[in-house]
């Protein structure tokens, strides 16, 4: 299927999700990864966003079609005097712990999501200073003008000010635990009562949230189940509600089977490989290689060459997955035609590539992937790394749980690694901010091989705020062209998205699959 259509099949299932009218229910689910905390500022990850965002709530929200909608904001509108943006505040809003909300909470929060210790700095680069006008309207001031920011700001959640303080969580718990860590306290639909961590959330309706709640919920129970066969025994037993992911090897089977419902289309997820561009030396492999082959773009084109997706699609991903020839998908905003075509699969070229580096004899090096954070994860790896042996690249493969990954990876601990991305504002410039843009501290905070290219350093403030449509595209192909050319990544497929729910779950499916309890009804 095409991806028009699998975005055309995601729409319908928007439209399709009508909440039902039923008697209340608990709502019980699973998925083979655990949010890691609690603490809305110190991992910039989609199962702690997602998770987080049924708790807490930021000034916008992206509603189920994806577009932008108030939240804790009624109103946004451009700055006239300066650049930035100025927001409303809603009244009458108040936190879980029954303390008001205000802007000095934004304020906080501000603060809180820019300081070291957080793992959302970047979305706040653009922005110099934020302005408390009253306890009802704040300004965000950017250094240039900044059409993108409202949506940059989606998952932007809110934190009282006075509970955090009372707490000792003034700054994030990103190294270190802290009361955030196990503790919430929202203004969202749902209340956190019990967390114990890898083995069960509990959450409850929100009494007083401040706008109508669509659901039936009584209570809702989140499992963490590693195994994937453990997951879909539990779901064909009645055990949960509710799978996601979906292992994509079921997926045919359940279609046909009575009681449960499949909910399919597209990520908008790039899976992809990445390299240590500037380490002097291999992290693991050859004692012999000198020096770090992967600072070589023909060595990183060999093992694009080297990399057949659609094999890789067809067998461990049923054909539901779609080639990537960017850091996004094709279809979302500032996807460059120009650069639609992936490398090839050809193992003559990328031995080719090889014998011009100086290494036709191959070297062994050390890939690192993760095993429960995407779609067969492991398996791919294993694939990958069969696949580079044929041409040289000799793969020395260590897979690892999500938990432990990325601080592996901010570390330096690797040669080549896996990594999966989805651009929260739907944009071209998401990625290029935090996986393509030369490290700052703020700028390519996921940028671990320490990619750096003076051209697209000097193309992203202006990407950013260019209101020009074909000027701006102009400058995203460019980009695009840039990153191919130096082989900064290979990105590999765009990920599928398979859940399932027994019949009488009624729910939405959003494309970045951040899963949302408040349009969520369950049938007895």
């Amino acid at each position: 299927m095409t991806r028009t259509a699998m975005l055309a099949t995601s729409t319908a299932l928007f439209i399709a999700s009508i909440p039902l009218a039923a008697q209340a229910e608990t709502f019980r689910w699973a998925s083979t990864t655990d949010p890691q905390t609690m603490d809305p500022h110190a991992a910039n990850l989609a199962p702690v966003t997602s998770f987080l965002n049924n708790i807490y709530e930021g000034l916008v929200r992206r509603a189920a079609d994806m577009t932008i909608e108030p939240s804790l904001a009624t109103s946004w509108e451009p700055l006239t005097d300066t650049h930035g943006w100025r927001f409303r505040l809603r009244e009458g809003v108040r936190f879980h712990g029954g303390e008001a909300f205000t802007a000095d909470d934004v304020l906080f929060s501000y603060q809180r999501a820019i300081a070291e210790q957080s793992d959302v700095r970047s979305w706040f680069a653009p922005v110099t200073e934020l302005r408390v006008i009253d306890d009802v309207t704040v300004d965000f001031v950017t250094a240039a003008p900044n059409p993108l920011f409202p949506d940059s700001i989606a998952n932007f959640m809110i934190l009282d000010r006075g509970w955090a303080e009372a707490n000792g969580a003034e700054v994030p718990a990103r190294d270190e635990e802290k009361f955030t860590t196990r503790n919430t306290n929202g203004t969202g639909p749902f209340i956190l009562t019990a967390r114990d961590p890898g083995v069960e959330i509990r959450l409850v309706p929100n009494p007083d949230w401040w706008d109508t709640a669509t659901h039936n919920l009584t209570e809702a129970v989140f499992n963490p189940i590693e195994n994937a066969a453990t997951g879909l025994a539990a779901l064909l037993s009645g055990e949960i509600d509710m799978l996601a992911p979906l292992p994509v090897r079921d997926v045919a089977r359940l279609r046909e089977t009575t009681g449960i419902r499949t909910f399919e289309g597209l990520e908008t997820r790039v899976i992809m490989l990445g390299f240590n561009h500037t380490a002097e030396a291999l992290w693991s492999g050859d004692a012999d290689t000198t020096g770090n082959p992967f600072t070589d773009p023909r060595v990183r084109q060999a093992a694009a060459h080297a990399i057949d997706v659609a094999a890789i699609n067809q067998v461990l991903m049923s054909g539901m997955a779609e080639p990537a020839s960017q850091l996004l998908p094709e279809g979302l905003s500032g996807w460059s035609a120009a650069h639609a075509a992936r490398p090839a699969h050809n193992q003559d070229a990328a031995r080719a590539l090889m014998a011009e580096a100086g290494l036709a004899d191959g070297f062994g090096f050390g890939l690192r992937c993760t095993n429960d954070r995407y779609l067969n994860d492991e398996f791919i790896c294993q694939v990958i790394t069969g696949m580079l042996q044929q041409v040289g690249l000799n793969a020395q493969l260590e897979t690892m749980p999500v938990r432990n990954y990325w601080g592996e990876l901010r570390d330096g601990n690797f040669d080549m690694f896996l990594l999966g991305w989805s651009p929260g504002t739907f944009d071209a410039e998401h990625p290029i901010r935090f996986l393509a843009a030369t490290p700052d501290g703020t700028l390519g905070t996921w940028n671990f091989g320490g990619f750096s290219d003076a051209r697209v350093d000097e193309l992203l403030p202006l990407i950013q705020q260019e209101l020009d449509t074909a000027t701006r595209q102009a400058m995203l192909d460019e980009v695009a062209g840039i990153l191919q050319d130096r082989v900064a990544y290979v990105p590999l497929y765009t990920e599928p998205l398979v859940w399932a729910a027994r019949d009488g779950v009624d729910l939405v499916q959003r494309p970045d699959n951040f899963f949302m309890l408040r349009w969520v009804s369950v049938l007895d």
